[in-house]
């Protein structure tokens, strides 16, 4: 798999949230059309065949991110301490 950006990500997480919520509130043929797309999207993105799948998929790679980062910032931090 390939590893989606992080920015990319959180945009389509952040897609399939919105598209969650208004198909939950005011569920239309637009909704329902809105919601398949943004999940196949993601689906794709993680290299899963479920939405479950996906969805437990982008929370390990923004942990992997989140990391990630740390140990930038740890390497960081130690080249400005030596």
């Amino acid at each position: 798999m390939m590893v989606p950006a992080e920015k990319e990500l959180r945009a389509v997480l952040a897609q399939f949230a919105q598209a969650r919520i208004e198909h939950d509130v005011c569920p239309t043929g637009r909704s329902s059309r809105v919601l398949e797309d943004v999940t196949y999207t993601l689906c794709v993105m993680t290299a899963s065949r479920t939405v479950e799948q996906a969805l437990s998929t982008a929370d390990l790679l923004m942990e992997q991110y989140r990391a990630d980062r740390e140990a930038v910032a740890a390497q960081a931090g130690e080249a400005l301490a030596a």
